[in-house]
């Protein structure tokens, strides 16, 4: 009889009555784990005592690390290691003050089987709250029950409540009202024909979708499975990192040149200075300028109609920053670029949708927002924005609840208060990009936006869409939320019609935020809807959220 070496499996603590489990998910990057580090360990140490006060007690589930000087968990093996330790049917609170890979813990999550809460601190200083919300799409797409809070100090009623519900019940819902049904809604016949003869063409002439190297920073919930986008009449084209930094090697230093001084010209400014480590360079923006070519080049290779560049992990190690070649190529107005025996001007006269982190929900999103506005005659230059923050106006300009939308990169100049003029480019933050490059950086101007989400639930394709404002704070404030948050990007103060902060966090399941400008509010109305028509005539299930800009709804 053959004798069979049986493993032996790990018990895990059991934990008391009273006890609740806390993990803190970070970053892969150590350099961003050790700056963060400090604003997560205030937020433990607040959060703890709402919990005690609530006669619980919060174990930690894995230690700060000493030689790392850091307490988060920052790799998949790491976070698979402190599940295989804790008890699977305790209480459990993911807290997030930082941006987190959600994949570092997604295993974990997944097999849990006691409560899950995911609780973010209300600040601006850190992506927290694009952590948590990146989280809480990913465990949305994997199937995952779990609850969600939020606080800027965790001692307000409206927190103190629902925790006291999840520490009682296991669960805390919020109130979704403002969220409403397509099929609810009678369309415009204009713009339900117009949604769905965009839809059949994209189902009948397909398009491409060119994806440098999937999963940035371990953002599970922005990969599209290929069976969920192909009906939509949209195909990968699966493109890597190495071949657009050979393709960028290959650029001669006079066509980057050129690019850089036709921005100068429409009166783009770089902010230099001599340290590579600590300033923009000139070299860092002539090898920027040199993977703006080389993107649009490997696009025109393989016919794409948008793409994503993930950037952070491999290429963060061989390039600058790709955010500077992201707003340019989402704008239609940027510089142009000839085919390599230079004979074609490639996609001339249009943007090359592109969206950040290869968020391949922002990407559909773009493709769809493009077409439509196109066919609508309306301004098709879009992009994706973080879900970063938001704040009363100091100032008292504004009486609305005005959003910080923010991101690295992707913003089209078209975008900004002046254009190419109100745009300038800034060191990017060593922290996050070692190798430094420069941002598009600008204030959105004032007009009537649609923002949206496309995510995946129930193996199924989603869409929401609401009515959004940006509106102009003066100086003093916007510097505020600038320096609130990461100065060195570009900003959009928002406000979300009919749509409250807490209203937001409860219903959006993405870190990001799709946004487009119309040129009216009527437009704006009308371009909605025949996106919507469009999403709903390739299957997806979408709902309309909040108010028009009269406070009507729909």
């Amino acid at each position: 009889m053959a004798m069979y070496k049986i493993p032996k499996l790990s018990k895990p603590s059991r934990m008391k009555s009273n006890q609740v489990l806390l993990i803190a998910n970070g970053d892969l990057r150590l350099s961003a784990n050790r700056e963060c580090w400090p604003e997560q360990k205030k937020m433990e140490q607040v959060l703890s005592r709402a919990v005690a006060d609530e006669g619980r007690q919060v174990v930690r589930a894995h230690p700060y690390k000493p030689g790392e000087r850091h307490g988060f968990i920052s790799s998949q093996a790491e976070g698979m290691k402190v599940f295989r330790g804790i008890d699977p049917t305790a209480p459990l609170i993911v807290a997030e003050s930082v941006w987190q890979y959600s994949h570092h813990v997604l295993a974990g999550l997944i097999s849990h089987q006691g409560p899950i809460l995911t609780a973010a601190n209300w600040s601006g200083t850190w992506p927290g709250l694009v952590g948590t919300l990146n989280l809480n799409g990913s465990l949305t797409k994997a199937g995952v029950d779990y609850s969600s809070l939020w606080s800027e100090d965790f001692t307000d009623t409206f927190f103190k409540r629902r925790l006291r519900k999840w520490l009682e019940a296991g669960w805390v819902k919020h109130q979704t009202s403002h969220v409403r049904p397509l099929k609810r809604i009678k369309l415009p016949a204009n713009e339900r024909r117009l949604g769905e003869a965009l839809a059949t063409q994209l189902q009948r002439e397909k398009a491409i979708m060119g994806i440098f190297d999937e999963g940035c920073m371990g953002m599970f919930n922005a990969i599209i499975p290929d069976h969920l986008l192909n009906p939509a009449g949209v195909y990968k084209e699966r493109l890597s990192q190495s071949a657009l930094y050979y393709e960028t090697m290959q650029v001669a230093d006079r066509e980057a040149r050129a690019v850089r001084r036709w921005m100068e010209q429409r009166g783009m400014r770089f902010v230099t200075g001599p340290s590579a480590a600590r300033h923009l360079t000139d070299r860092q923006i002539l090898l920027q300028c040199k993977m703006y070519i080389a993107a649009l080049r490997i696009a025109d290779d393989f016919g794409c109609d948008c793409i994503g560049i993930q950037y952070q992990q491999g290429l963060k190690d061989l390039l600058p920053a790709s955010d500077l070649v992201e707003g340019t190529l989402n704008d239609t107005d940027r510089p142009p670029v000839t085919s390599r025996d230079g004979r074609r001007i490639l996609y001339e006269g249009e943007a090359l949708p592109h969206f950040n982190e290869v968020d391949e929900c922002a990407g559909l999103d773009g493709l769809m927002t493009y077409r439509v506005h196109r066919a609508m005659r309306q301004p098709p230059e879009n992009t994706l924005h973080d879900l970063r923050w938001g704040d009363w106006d100091r100032s008292g300009t504004v009486e609305d609840y005005v959003w910080v939308f923010l991101i690295s990169g992707s913003v089209p100049p078209t975008h900004f208060i002046g254009g190419w003029k109100g745009a300038s480019s800034e060191r990017q933050p060593a922290m996050y990009f070692r190798l430094g490059g420069g941002t598009l950086k600008g204030i959105s101007k004032p007009g009537e936006i649609i923002w949206s989400r496309i995510f995946i639930e129930d193996n199924s394709l989603k869409m929401d869409l609401g009515r959004g404002g940006v509106v102009k704070l003066p100086k003093d404030e916007t510097e505020r939320r600038w320096q609130a948050t990461t100065p060195q990007w570009p900003i959009m103060h928002a406000v979300t019609y009919g749509v409250s902060r807490d209203q937001m966090m409860a219903r959006h399941k993405a870190n990001h935020i799709h946004v487009a400008y119309a040129r009216t509010a009527d437009a704006a109305d009308k371009a909605l809807l025949a996106k919507a028509a469009m999403a709903a005539a390739l299957g997806m299930e979408v709902s309309i959220c909040g108010t028009k800009k009269n406070g009507r709804s729909w």
